[in-house]
């Protein structure tokens, strides 16, 4: 043993990197726990800490041993569906479905906890925004006292600055891109909202935010730009689901989805903070991508995560070297996303690092593999539409001769490991070389 040391309550290990860095071997582990929170009165009464702890080796006078070098606290209020250190362990990625922030120290957690309180008590946003390729409106809610005179609107190119009467900026701050700062206007509507219009200096690109770092705001969408978007989007998955694309029907009708493609956790976003700051470097709004599985494809990258895009399941590869590649798409099952929606006992899901399968089990006893499309040695038409069919999907079906629950679940590329409470199941689902 080179390192033994007490580290608390209880937890579990969600992933752990080896590297070294200007000669120095260290081990990166992030340990998951779920702590009693006594003042979250309204919620679970539990969050969620991840606990970044890196250990070094350190060499004095000839003696080597592993001191912890680095001990960092994040927290959320729900367990991570993905979390990982990077290979160089400079970052961290984490999927879930509520925020986690840094405890880095006593003074963060007292201004969050002012920010909490400030949020509580204010629960109605200060502005709402909409935006069109060429402009951005604001409207701001304002007292009825108010007159045109009180109001003071600042535009500059970059920036905006609102106030009423002799109060502090109601809306002061960097705009998130420039504007056309002689042509913006606003006007009262009804003696109740302040109606601010931004012409933007470049057309065409969506603003993610209106004030660089300003939350108080609340974005809407128009029905028009949801459809836009989602167009934007089909290209992801319509490649393979409509073969023939001169036919107009769409290869995926929103309207047809079922019941069971509704799910609650339509708000998960994916997160990477920064190693040494632990600040949020990206974020991404998954929406209604929901978080299916993780695997490991390659052992000198991060764990790959699949989500759920319209019917099918795309595997998405982190590369926290690449900025400008961070997350690439490395493999599609397709209708995998519906197929798994329709089973309401899952348990667990994976595939083979080769991408040649994907698996899922129930609680007890089945586990369905499917595989993706091969070649046919023989000639097969699609009566319905006329066509000839060149490859194939086959989904198997595997009953394990137990009845204990499902404990684990782990797919390579030959085969499939499934653990119950009594036993180990070996399914072999390719043959090896």
């Amino acid at each position: 043993i080179v390192f033994n040391e007490e580290l608390g309550s209880p937890f579990t290990i969600a992933h752990s990197v080896s590297f070294v860095k200007s000669d120095t071997h260290s081990v990166a582990v992030l340990l998951l726990r779920v702590e009693k929170d006594e003042s979250d009165t309204k919620g679970s009464g539990f969050h969620i800490t991840l606990e970044w702890v890196t250990i070094a080796e350190i060499s004095k006078e000839g003696d080597h041993r592993y001191e912890i070098f680095k001990r960092r606290v994040l927290q959320g209020k729900s367990v991570p569906h993905y979390a990982a250190i990077e290979p160089s362990g400079d970052g961290l990625m984490i999927v879930s479905y509520k925020p986690f922030k840094s405890m880095q120290d006593e003074d963060d957690k007292l201004e969050e906890n002012d920010d909490a309180k400030a949020t509580n008590e204010k629960k109605d946003p200060l502005y709402y925004w909409q935006q069109t390729e060429d402009d951005v409106t604001i409207t701001v809610h304002i007292p009825q006292d108010i007159t045109k005179d009180d109001i003071k609107v600042r535009f500059s190119p970059d920036n905006i600055c609102v106030t009423l009467k002799d109060q502090p900026p109601l809306m002061e701050g960097k705009l998130y891109s420039s504007v056309d700062h002689e042509s913006c206007t606003w006007i009262i509507r009804e003696n109740k909202s302040l109606e601010i219009s931004l012409i933007k200096k470049n057309e065409g690109p969506r603003w993610p935010e209106l004030i660089v770092g300003d939350t108080r705001g609340e974005f809407i969408m128009d029905s028009s730009q949801c459809s836009e978007i989602a167009e934007s989007l089909m290209h992801l998955t319509s490649e393979v689901m409509n073969p023939n694309p001169e036919k107009e029907k769409p290869p995926c009708n929103a309207q047809e989805l079922e019941e069971c493609d509704a799910f609650l956790e339509d708000n998960a976003s994916l997160c990477r903070f920064d190693g040494d700051t632990l600040k949020v470097t990206h974020v991404i709004n998954l929406g209604s991508n929901q978080y299916l599985f993780s695997v490991v494809v390659d052992p000198r990258e991060m764990p790959c995560f699949c989500l759920r895009h319209d019917v099918d399941a795309l595997l998405w590869q982190p590369h926290s070297d690449q900025p400008e590649n961070m997350w690439e798409h490395i493999a599609t099952f397709n209708a995998l996303g519906y197929v798994q929606a329709s089973k309401q006992d899952k348990k667990f899901m994976a595939c083979a690092p080769d991408y040649s399968y994907a698996a899922l089990c129930e609680c007890l006893r089945r586990v369905f593999i499917y595989r993706q499309p091969t070649p046919l040695s023989t000639v097969l038409y699609n009566r319905k539409e006329g066509r000839q069919v060149g490859q194939v999907a086959k989904q198997l079906v595997a009953t394990l001769e137990a009845n204990d629950p499902i404990l684990g679940f782990q797919a390579t590329s030959e085969r499939l490991f499934v653990l119950t409470t009594k036993t180990l199941f070996l399914i072999k689902v390719n043959s090896g070389n």
